[in-house]
This record gives structure tokens, C-alpha cells and sequence, in this order.
């Protein structure tokens, strides 16, 4: 049995008169990596943020270890919705921190609010905090921020704020770790150091899906490749597959214009 299933994902925005997703299906195993590539437009964005629950599908139904988790046709409560977006950690390509806030506290805060939430009979705050505070020195080192955990995001560079946005969603201790560019606005040099630390936690048996426009880097590390054009998938399988023998014409001319 597949760990995520996704059927029939559907989006529309009716104020653009546009279905961005148009009934999206795929599984993924337990520490696999998909990586979804397309041209901008494409909806790979609006899918990662339909799983994390950031946007709501229109139709569609998600299950995680065969466990229903979204069905379209439910009435979810808010506190349910809340609760089932923990399944997924997503990094932004904007990385998204929060300014007046210092490294550790970056990565602490919602994992706080989590721990908070779901406390043993007796726990304290302290007790929490200073739990949640050492599992964060642990991913900060992981992904190589232990020198700056008193910085604050304006002295940091692109790569090093992407890698604690990395480090701030492992904290929630997501199954399915989502990332949407993580790369796009970063350098080549920072990329390296960024697409060094997924290449690390797909080695440790992350279960991850990876928006990239990052070719190499989707071809070397994925287990499976999804091709999205225009609100469908229109070419799912192994990287070796997908890169060196596409049966589309969408996909071979997307191929051929990043070649240019």
C-alpha cells in the first residue's frame, strides 16, 4: 500500500475563470522522493499548497498510511484541518521567516504551540519549551546552523535562511516534507548548499516532494518524476524514464527549452 495517495485533486479560481488542477492522481512510498517539474503556470504551487491544506481543493481525496485525512465532500472543522496540515512541513521559496525573530525562535515557535496542544497530564511550559528547544539545536546542526542560533534573518544570507526554513519544518516533525522552488531565489552558490541539505535528508529516508526546476537535481535524486502541463499530469515515472525517454510532446519541448 502507497504511504500518500491523492485522487482526483481539482482547483478552480473562479474570480481568474481558471482550473488550475484538473483531477490530479499519484501515490508515494514511504521514504521516497517525488520531484514535480513544469513551466510556470503549470499548478505545480497550487498542488503543494492543496496537500498542505493552504488551499482548499475542490475535489479530491488525500490519505496518508490509508488513513483519510481529506475528502472533499467532508465538512471540516478548523481544528481538523489544523491538525491534518501537521501530516505535511512545507519550506516556501521565499523562505518565509519570521524577521523580529531570532534562528532558534524561528524554528521553535510552532513546534511550541504543537507540543502545547497535544501535552502529557503534568507537562509544562518550561518542560516543553526546553524539549522543543533541543530538538532544534539538533536539525539547526543538521542542516548546518549551529553557529547562528541568535542571529536574526536579516543577517543571514539566502542559503542560510533557506536552510533554517528546512530546519523550522522538520521541527514540526511532518511524514511528508513538501518544498516548493527552494532554490529560485538563490545563486548558484547558495543553491549547492541548499539542494546539498535535501540531498541529505532524502539519504535518511525522508519522505519528500520537491517542486524544483533544478533538472539535474530532480533527475539524481527522485524516485519518481511528475511532469505537470496545464493542470494535468502528463507524464509520471523514474527519472531515467522521464529525462531520457519522454513520450510527450509537451514534455520533450520542455526538456529541449531548458537545454537552450
Amino acid at each position: 500500500m502507497a504511504f500518500l495517495e491523492v485522487t482526483n485533486i481539482q482547483k478552480s479560481f473562479p474570480k481568474k475563470e481558471e482550473q488550475v488542477l484538473k483531477g490530479i492522481s499519484f501515490h508515494l512510498e514511504y521514504g521516497k522522493v517525488i520531484s514535480i517539474i513544469g513551466s510556470s503556470g503549470s499548478g505545480k504551487t497550487t498542488l503543494l499548497r492543496c496537500l498542505n491544506f493552504l488551499t482548499i481543493p475542490d475535489e479530491g481525496e488525500i490519505r496518508i498510511g490509508g488513513n483519510v485525512i481529506f475528502d472533499a465532500a467532508w465538512d471540516r472543522k478548523r481544528k481538523e484541518k489544523r491538525e491534518n496540515r501537521t501530516h505535511f512541513g512545507l519550506v516556501f521559496q521565499s523562505f518565509n521567516l519570521f524577521p523580529q525573530y531570532s534562528v532558534l525562535q524561528n524554528v521553535t515557535m510552532a513546534a511550541e504551540l504543537k507540543e502545547w496542544e497535544n501535552r502529557q497530564p503534568g507537562q509544562t511550559r518550561r518542560q516543553i519549551k526546553e524539549m522543543v528547544e533541543e530538538r532544534a539545536k539538533g536539525l539547526l546542526e543538521q542542516v548546518g546552523m549551529t553557529d547562528q542560533l541568535a542571529s536574526y534573518p536579516c543577517e543571514l544570507s539566502g542559503g542560510q535562511q533557506q536552510r533554517v526554513a528546512i530546519a523550522r519544518a522538520l521541527a514540526m516533525e511532518p511524514e511528508i516534507l513538501c518544498f516548493d522552488e527552494p532554490t529560485s531565489a538563490l545563486d548558484p552558490e547558495l543553491t549547492v548548499e541548499v539542494l546539498r541539505v535535501i540531498r541529505t535528508l532524502r539519504e535518511a529516508g525522508k519522505t519528500m516532494i520537491v517542486v524544483t526546476h533544478e533538472m539535474e537535481f530532480a533527475r539524481k535524486v527522485s524516485d519518481e518524476v511528475m511532469f505537470l502541463s496545464k493542470g494535468v499530469i502528463e507524464e509520471i515515472g523514474p527519472p531515467e524514464e522521464i529525462f531520457n525517454h519522454p513520450k510527450s510532446k509537451r514534455l520533450k519541448d520542455f526538456l529541449s527549452a531548458g537545454k537552450e
